[in-house]
């Protein structure tokens, strides 16, 4: 996919965002790589299948992003952000609650 991509966020994603207080300028920096590569994130299975997740570190913590590639679109929906602990957990509720 050479073509750019937008990328949008939830406001539950935008939330996490806030959340990072400092630190959230290098978050953004990292999610907003996906404008060129969409498909960066490694992709995820089971319940999660059909959404991907990107994973960057912030001050020594592992971080991650978890999004969906819309090709239709062209946007990459990021709908949770945060720290690895209890991600794929809150990840499948959000994306249940999105019909993802």
């Amino acid at each position: 996919m050479d073509s750019s991509f937008q990328v949008h966020l939830t406001r539950n994603a935008e939330k996490d965002l806030l959340r990072l207080r400092e630190l959230m300028p290098k978050a953004v920096e990292q999610i907003l790589t996906l404008k060129q590569d969409p498909l960066k994130g490694h992709p995820l299975k089971g319940s999660l299948a059909g959404v991907r997740s990107l994973e960057f570190s912030l001050v020594g913590v592992a971080y991650r992003a978890t999004y969906a590639v819309q090709p239709e679109d062209s946007v990459c929906l990021v709908f949770l952000v945060g720290p690895h602990e209890g991600f794929y957990e809150k990840a499948q509720r959000r994306a249940k609650g999105l019909g993802l």
